[in-house]
């Protein structure tokens, strides 16, 4: 299995396609196979796409000591440099949408162009609802069904969740791969402390902000609040859809990535 050896950690990671270097950044609890097969392929025609497992999650070196998400931005720089990029195109979600923001800021010359999906800036006025709160408490609980069902239901919309075979699907993606609750608790704790609003303004990058206006787990709002941050971001809300909007609209989120990064 390919690992890159980064800050003196060993990160597991998966290449696939041709093109445009793109380097996918999971969110809280994500692993590689969380993207879903049916979207890696859609990106694989246009893209050198690079999947990857943070610190702590399936065979990545285990996290002993709490981290910040500049730790995070840190070894996805790594990565790509690593992986002989000069550069890259960068896309990330949740948690991974808080490093792509740390990446701009820590390493922009490694950023070709970014888009930030369902993610927060954080601060004082950023708007972290109690839903999130009630992912890590059943994370913690080591209770996979609630976990699960928890998950489920917190990050896709109630028309996607209405077809039984979705709920399979994600079921079958999220255990594919070791999850240690403890790492869970130590990214969300990162998360929390998470704060670029008074930096994003410079970032130069050409960004892309993509969020569900039904995300339950991090607000609509607070994209709408990235987007206004980062000089020139392009917002783009998907109505009606979720946290997890690129398994619901795989599609859309394909096409509005290669108008991003073909511009």
């Amino acid at each position: 299995m390919p690992y890159a050896e980064v800050g003196g950690r060993q990160i597991f990671y998966l290449r696939r396609g041709t093109g445009e270097p793109l380097l996918l950044v999971q969110g809280m609890s994500g692993h590689h196979q969380f993207w879903g097969e049916a979207f890696l392929r859609r990106l694989e025609r246009d893209y050198e796409v690079v999947v990857y497992d943070h610190r702590g999650i399936g065979t990545s070196d285990r996290a002993e000591q709490p981290f910040s998400i500049a730790d995070l931005a840190d070894d996805a720089a790594g990565l790509i440099t690593e992986l002989g990029w000069p550069s890259a195109h960068v896309f990330g979600i949740s948690l991974g949408g808080m490093i792509t923001q740390e990446l701009l800021l820590r390493h922009p010359a490694l950023v070709r162009t970014a888009t930030i999906g369902c993610s927060w800036a954080g601060g004082p006025t950023g708007v972290m609802p109690q839903t999130s709160h009630e992912i890590v408490d059943a994370i913690a609980s080591r209770d996979v069904e609630r976990v699960l069902r928890v998950g489920y239901a917190a990050n896709l919309s109630a028309s996607y969740r209405a077809d039984p075979a979705h709920f399979e699907a994600y079921r079958a993606a999220a255990l594919a791969v070791r999850v240690p609750s403890a790492v869970v608790g130590m990214q969300f704790q990162a998360a929390l402390a998470h704060d670029t609003a008074d930096r994003l303004t410079g970032v130069t990058a050409p960004t892309l902000v993509l969020h569900g206006t039904a995300d339950e787990g991090i607000l609509a709002a607070n994209g709408e609040r990235i987007a206004a941050l980062i000089p020139g971001a392009r917002l783009v809300l998907f109505d009606g859809v979720g946290h997890l909007f690129w398994l619901e609209e795989p599609d859309r989120t394909v096409e509005l990535l290669r108008e991003l990064t073909n511009s």
